[in-house]
């Protein structure tokens, strides 16, 4: 149910034709973090290779910093809570 989860924004994902680059700064966080290895491959806990494929297309209009954000940038954001049919439950706290 998505009541359950605290959450300020319903943030929609929208989908991209081709890739879209995650920025230097992103991915370093991500292989500090142990989500992408060395040679920059993903390595999301959880989630399918198909899944991770989709999300490399997918944006969201983040409702936090006031910009399109690629959808694993979201997905790994300490304001991510959820994605449920097409939207993304957001905290909406400051970064």
């Amino acid at each position: 149910m998505v009541d359950e989860l605290e959450h300020k924004y319903d943030v929609e994902i929208k989908e991209r034709e081709g890739r879209y680059k995650l920025s230097d700064e992103v991915k370093a966080e991500m292989k500090s973090s142990g989500m992408m290895d060395e040679k920059g491959k993903l390595k999301l806990k959880g989630v399918s290779p198909k899944m991770l494929k989709r999300m490399k297309q997918e944006f969201v209009e983040c409702p936090v910093i006031k910009e399109d954000v690629h959808f694993i940038q979201c997905f790994i954001c300490p304001n991510f809570q959820s994605r449920v049919m097409g939207k993304v439950l957001c905290k909406g706290d400051k970064l």
